[in-house]
């Protein structure tokens, strides 16, 4: 395969390599907490890679990006998709195509432990909004 520079890839491209990326990693996570179903697998995976989570985890991670990032966020946010966002709305299928291009962008940097500090900090964002919710109810 022929080396590029990730700048050289459109936001989209960036967005399907970071949506992959991001994918496999919550993958080994889901799988690293111990054998389950596979149905259990797939709503555990499911939860964290769709598109509102995604977004809800870019609202923890905007203020933490550098320019660079947060220009690579904006590329893909603001990219004209032709697929319409399943079940999600559009503000949250925007944030989260921009959160997969800066995913597949640091891929590409190869800035992996950039690249799992924020993802991890996203997740922890998530769990505290869930616990939020609990305690709501």
């Amino acid at each position: 395969m022929k080396e590029v520079e990730p700048e050289g890839y459109s936001p989209l491209t960036l967005a399907y390599i970071g949506d992959s990326i991001y994918d496999l990693i919550i993958k080994t996570k889901v799988i690293s907490e111990g054998n389950k179903q596979v149905k259990k697998l797939h709503q555990e995976t499911s939860s964290m890679v769709q598109a509102s989570a995604q977004s809800e985890m870019m609202r923890a991670l905007q203020p933490l990006l550098t320019e660079e990032e947060h220009a690579v966020y904006r590329r893909g946010r603001n990219a004209k998709s032709v697929s319409p966002a399943k079940n999600q709305s559009l503000t949250d299928y925007r944030r989260a195509t921009g959160f997969e291009a800066l995913m597949g962008w640091l891929y590409l940097k190869r800035e992996w432990k950039r690249m799992a500090d924020l993802i991890k900090i996203g997740l922890d964002h998530l769990s505290e909004c869930e616990e939020e919710k609990k305690q709501e109810k």
